[in-house]
């Protein structure tokens, strides 16, 4: 198991890096909510990690915190919520955030993240809730923000924002047309494509 990892950020592609550790690259998937908080390309960066290997496909996500990382393998426990979905649930909003809708029942905010349908958060509701019982009660303990991203350091990139925010969102779950409808909504001139992102999610919710 690949637990942690510490090295040179080479690349970003929303939701994926290219993380460069003693020669060798390994792509990892972040939510977006941790993706805002990375250093620029060429600096350094310590990520938690969970791997995934099945017979088809081995799968790596990142997170910038251990809080982060547990929230997701607790999601891809439940039926029905696989990486991808978790990977989505934790793009739209904080770890904090989805805790603050799951205590609060927030099953209309929860199912407008792509991938859940209705049966699908009240599943999330009725089980998450349980499982934050049993979880180390300081390990959320942070307060709840309605930002959806703390500390943003954003990075102007090198291709066309808005075709990069929209296959983003795509890989997250969103179909293309209405990837594109997010962003154009929220696109402008002074807009890259993590600003982008950031600001279709939030305006999602």
């Amino acid at each position: 198991m690949i637990g942690r990892l510490r090295g040179i950020i080479i690349e970003k592609q929303p939701p994926q890096i290219l993380l460069e550790t003693h020669g060798v690259g390994y792509e990892v998937f972040m939510p977006m909510t941790c993706f805002y908080s990375l250093p620029k390309n060429g600096q350094e960066a310590i990520i938690f990690t969970h791997f995934i290997v099945r017979e088809d496909i081995q799968l790596l996500f990142g997170f910038i915190n251990k809080q982060e990382r547990v929230l997701f393998r607790e999601l891809i426990k439940i039926n029905g919520v696989g990486p991808k979905i978790a990977l989505a649930i934790l793009s739209g909003m904080s770890a904090q955030q989805f805790i603050h809708a799951v205590e609060l029942q927030e099953i209309n905010t929860i199912v407008k993240l792509p991938g859940v349908g209705k049966k699908t958060a009240e599943r999330l509701v009725l089980e998450m809730k349980d499982k934050f019982k049993n979880l180390a009660s300081d390990l959320f303990a942070l307060p709840v923000t309605n930002n959806i991203h703390t500390d943003v350091n954003i990075q102007a990139m090198h291709t066309n924002p808005k075709n990069e925010a929209v296959a983003a969102l795509v890989v997250l779950g969103y179909k293309p047309q209405e990837a594109n409808r997010m962003i154009s909504k929220v696109e402008n001139a002074d807009s890259d494509c993590e600003m982008l992102i950031r600001d279709a999610l939030r305006a999602a919710l």
